[in-house]
C-alpha cells in the first residue's frame, strides 16, 4: 500500500487505546481485514486490542 505507514497507524492505535483506558473506557477495533488482523498477530498486538469483525446489532442499526 504506498504511502501508508503501518508502524505510524499502530503506534496511533496504540495510543487511542491508552488514552481511552486512562479515561475509564475502552477502544474497540472492527475490521474483518485479514491483513490487519495478520498485522495485529505479527507485532504482538492481536491480545492488546479487542477486535470485532462488525459492530453489535443496535451500533449497527444506528449508524
Amino acid at each position: 500500500m504506498p504511502g501508508w505507514a503501518p508502524c505510524a497507524g499502530l503506534g496511533a492505535l496504540c495510543r487511542a487505546r491508552n488514552r481511552a483506558l486512562a479515561r475509564g473506557g475502552r477502544l474497540c477495533l472492527v475490521t474483518d481485514s485479514a491483513r490487519f488482523l495478520r498485522m495485529l498477530r505479527l507485532t504482538g498486538l492481536w491480545g492488546v486490542f479487542e477486535v470485532r469483525p462488525r459492530l453489535p446489532g443496535p451500533a449497527r442499526r444506528a449508524g
